[in-house]
């Protein structure tokens, strides 16, 4: 169907005030799923460890970003009531609410549940005091030679002033006493953090290095006595504030921003619950912080260091190890003439990343018949083989053109520095647009081909160009030669590298013009199709679901009657199930061994699907402020395997968590003698893959 850019969505009768979820909370209770899979029993061990940092890490950023973000908002006047109806002040003490439950939750899985578990597997995480001598001793020779010489200990006293703490680092707060003055003193010493956040004291024991900094403080101080002495961690708003219209070049505001960041206003004080009252209201008064924003906690802290402990040669406790299929694009089949045969749909990690989309870009960068390659970048490795690939071009005579997004949240310092490289090497590369991020996922390649016909060979996906992530991340992407894909995409990077004003596209959806309307057109479709008989259906996969305008849409398809699956990772804003708004809505979430990256959208079309892929989630910030695309899969088989797999995940049989109308998530459970079907063991165990042990 046509697209039109300027489509407003229909009037119809109003929609209740309360339709909404809190966004926040909704996020916080995604994370309570990561959670959940720590809790799990029946998962393998080293991965419930690696779900303990993750859920750390991820609430990190979440402080850093979501609720510093409100905090400076309310700062300065410029907070607004939420679409969930709740004034700013409310939004954040839910939000604090629910962090200290979920934040002590998560210390108790690790010290009652996870650290036993280990225990039994000859794994160990010890406090100093639970140490062996022996194990004490190579601490102490360790603490000499690796750690001392990189510690500073500051004192606070009337020539020295309260030390500014930077965001996320672990500090120990220590009171000493001059023996012969009686005076007491406050000082800070920092952990390092490019030290080893748990230190091996013997094969498999291990202690944190807040301790063995602790048991040394007298090296620190000495001929003083030191009273006491607590852990406690700072978390500060890092989310980057860039004027777009300044006139001097993006990338040197960037980085100034990025020294800035370590040092914005506190969110967040953790720390251990042992500490003192004095100290805490010394830490309280000089870091200028409200009681909501401390959390007390059982001790060690920042356990998103966890990762490493995740990371031990224990096989036997991960989950089993698998080789991607190579099958989407056999190694000895000439990937320009496979994706000449017909569109190659991939499904990574199922489908090898390197024999595919990396092989793309490295096989044109080779090619003579490759004149130019086309690409955006918005996050990638830093050793990463598509940079050197799009290097090794240029340095070869091609035209090759890199669209960068600097302002890719927490990987700006990486992109600067392989930007940087590629220009070197005589690559074209462009910025993106002022005011908003370059997000989608787009790779065009021009070559001439045997038959001296001139081809555009496009890859459009849903997930980085990034190697690592790839084998972690699930995602899809489309490899096509159709000539209408190419022309759009060359129209896309036409109005991302100059003044283009490309208004509609043969079959790509771009924001931030004619994606929303887009979507809200064929939802409405389908309401048309089912009030006249037809088949009408809509479903939709993506990471968050937020937009009021797009939700509104699915209500008003629900109410109409037309059934809605929504499969979303993390925030959902959409009350599912409410008897008069959305009693055919369904929602589900499906968490697990890789992260569910892809955004797809299908709608049913009177029983012809209409299936759409792409970078695109359906948030305020994909849909205006950034740039991105989806495609249309127009081969039928591939458009049934995206269908079939979205219906899978519905499925009561399958495991997942459920959506209620009161943003409670529920995790599905199998009946006597039942078993859930997992939906990520099931893709790895299908033809395409095999296990090392098979």
């Amino acid at each position: 169907m046509t697209v039109n850019p300027g489509h407003l969505p229909r009037a119809t009768e109003a929609l209740p005030d309360d339709r909404f979820l809190d966004r926040e909370e909704s996020w916080l209770r995604f994370n309570q799923r990561v959670l959940e899979l720590a809790e799990d029993p029946e998962l393998p061990l080293l991965e419930r460890v690696r779900f303990l940092s993750i859920f750390a890490s991820n609430l990190d950023e979440f402080f850093m970003v979501r609720v510093a973000g409100l905090a400076r908002r309310m700062a300065t006047g410029l907070a607004v009531q939420s679409a969930s109806g709740r004034q700013p002040r409310e939004v954040l003490e839910r939000t604090g609410e629910v962090a200290h439950e979920l934040m002590r939750r998560h210390a108790a899985c690790f010290r009652k549940e996870v650290l036993p578990d280990l225990a039994k597997e000859g794994i160990e995480i010890l406090r100093w005091d639970e140490l062996a001598e022996t194990e004490q001793e190579r601490l102490r020779r360790l603490f000499r030679d690796r750690i001392y010489p990189v510690l500073t200990p500051l004192v606070v006293d009337s020539a020295h002033p309260f030390p500014y703490i930077s965001g996320l680092s672990l500090n120990l707060a220590v009171i000493v006493r001059d023996p012969e003055t009686d005076a007491t003193m406050f000082a800070r010493v920092k952990v390092p953090p490019l030290l080893p956040r748990f230190f091996e004291a013997s094969p498999d024991r291990f202690t944190p290095l807040e301790d063995v900094i602790a048991a040394h403080l007298g090296q620190l101080f000495v001929g003083m006595e030191v009273v006491e002495h607590h852990a406690f961690r700072v978390t500060r708003n890092q989310d980057l504030e860039i004027d777009d219209d300044i006139s001097e070049g993006l990338l040197q505001a960037l980085e100034r921003e990025l020294l800035r960041r370590r040092f914005g206003p506190v969110v967040r004080l953790e720390v251990e619950e042992s500490i003192s009252d004095g100290v805490l209201e010394l830490l309280t008064t000089e870091l200028a912080i409200e009681e909501r924003q401390i959390y007390r906690l059982v001790g060690p802290l920042d356990l998103a260091g966890l990762g490493a402990i995740a990371d031990l040669d224990r096989p036997e406790l991960k989950y089993s190890p698998f080789v991607p299929s190579k099958e989407a694009l056999p190694e000895d089949v000439d990937i320009f003439s496979a994706i000449r045969q017909g569109d190659v749909l991939v499904h990574h990690p199922y489908d090898s990343f390197t024999t595919t989309v990396q092989r793309l870009i490295e096989d044109a960068a080779t090619d003579p018949g490759v004149l130019a390659i086309k690409q955006t970048l918005y996050r990638t490795s830093g050793d990463s083989p598509i940079v050197d690939a799009l290097m090794s071009a240029a340095e070869a005579g091609k035209q090759v053109v890199v669209v960068v997004e600097l302002k890719a949240r927490f990987d700006e310092r990486a992109n600067i520095a392989w930007a940087r490289k590629l220009e070197t090497a005589g690559c074209h590369v462009v910025y993106g647009f002022v005011g908003l991020k370059t997000h989608c996922k787009l790779a065009l390649i021009v070559r001439e081909d045997p038959d001296g016909s001139l081809r555009r060979y496009c890859h459009i996906g849903t997930g980085n160009y990034h190697p690592k992530t790839a084998r972690l991340y699930e995602d899809f992407g489309l490899l096509t030669c159709a000539p209408d894909v190419g022309e759009d995409v060359s129209a896309l990077f036409n109005h991302l590298t100059g003044y283009s004003r490309q208004g509609s596209y043969n079959r790509l959806l771009v924001a931030p013009n004619s994606l929303r309307s887009g979507l809200v057109q064929r939802i409405e479709h389908e309401i048309d199709n089912h009030r006249a008989g037809h088949r009408a259906r809509v479903r939709i996969k993506c990471n968050s679901l937020v937009d009021e305008v797009v939700i509104d849409a699915l209500y008003r398809a629900s109410r109409a009657g037309v059934p809605v699956d929504v499969w979303v990772r993390g925030i959902c804003a959409l009350r599912p199930g409410v008897p008069g708004l959305s009693e055919t809505i369904r929602v589900r979430s499906v968490l697990g061994r890789f992260l569910e990256h892809s955004r797809v959208f299908a709608f049913e079309n009177g029983g012809e699907p209409e299936v759409w892929l792409g970078s695109a989630d359906l948030m305020h910030r994909n849909l205006d402020r950034r740039v991105e695309a989806l495609v249309t899969v127009t081969d039928r088989t591939q458009r049934d395997e995206l269908i079939a797999l979205l219906d899978r995940a519905m499925d009561p049989g399958t495991h997942a968590w459920a959506l209620d109308g009161d943003g409670t998530w529920t995790r599905s459970e199998p009946g006597p003698g039942e078993a859930l079907l997992d939906i990520q063991t099931h893709l790895v165990r299908s033809r395409r893959w095999r296990t090392v042990d098979d």
